[in-house]
């Protein structure tokens, strides 16, 4: 972690969390991808808010398989998030990579997909191999929101939602905005996605406690429910904030 990331460099457990949960009126939690799956399984078995887990694996291991099947018997694991950000786009197009996402995509497991904008042309590219592919794309694909200006990330964004069977999490905004980040400034990149996919494929995520590096917990709750506000009925809202994260991480009912 770079230095910049020194406010997170301590442990944050659920005794953190239940309490801002509350606050926000948040019953059930995923907790998304970190290296130590098997950590956060234990925590989600002794928390019953934590409804579920999405771990992370090396899908360019030759024992992906293998391990895929270890946790899809574990309890409460939900999915996977591969470190995409953290490689070069080439990776995507990979034998090795394509390989595991149609083993991924044959057994109809939710993926996380964590990708900065220069992935998703790669992304496009393998999409059409893996039309079973369950996934959601996080933090919108974090685009630039300083500059005020779409680029690329917008055009892909669109040709990404044209897949029927993948998400987007309206999460991880402020954090792209920049440090003196405003509603008005994260407002017209989150129309977009939402434009794009609609509100049955929108998922809410706090990105807690990363978020902490830009804004707390109710401010970025109270934000996303603001500006969804502006865009969705009450019923699609409900859609957004609880029901399409349920069904797409396949949540037993609480």
């Amino acid at each position: 972690m770079t230095p910049d990331l020194t406010p997170l460099l301590r442990d944050f457990g659920p005794e953190d969390l239940a309490p801002l949960m509350a606050k926000a009126g948040i019953e059930r939690t995923i907790v998304v991808q970190a290296a130590e799956t098997d950590f956060l399984l234990e925590i989600a078995a002794r928390s019953d808010f934590v409804a579920g887990v999405v771990g992370w694996l090396d899908m360019t291991s030759p024992d992906f398989a293998r391990r895929l099947e270890h946790y899809m018997n574990q309890p409460k694991w939900v999915g996977l998030r591969p470190m995409l950000q953290e490689h070069d786009p080439t990776l995507i197009t990979s034998d090795a990579f394509r390989a595991a996402l149609s083993e991924v995509a044959r057994r109809s497991v939710p993926v996380d997909i964590l990708t900065f904008p220069r992935h998703l042309p790669a992304l496009l590219q393998v999409l059409p191999d893996v039309p079973g592919l369950r996934g959601v794309v996080d933090h919108m694909s974090k685009p630039d929101m300083t500059t005020g200006e779409f680029g690329q990330w917008g055009q892909d964004i669109t040709r990404i939602a044209a897949h029927p069977n993948l998400s987007c999490k309206i999460s991880g905004v402020v954090t792209e905005a920049g440090a003196d980040w405003t509603a008005e400034r994260i407002r017209p990149f989150l129309s977009h996605v939402a434009r794009a996919f609609g509100p049955n494929r929108l998922i809410f995520g706090t990105d807690w406690p990363v978020c902490t590096l830009a804004a707390t917990h109710s401010e970025v709750t109270e934000l996303a429910c603001a500006l969804l506000s502006d865009l969705y009925t009450s019923e699609d809202l409900t859609k957004i904030f609880e029901t399409n994260a349920a069904e797409f991480y396949r949540l037993p009912a609480p």
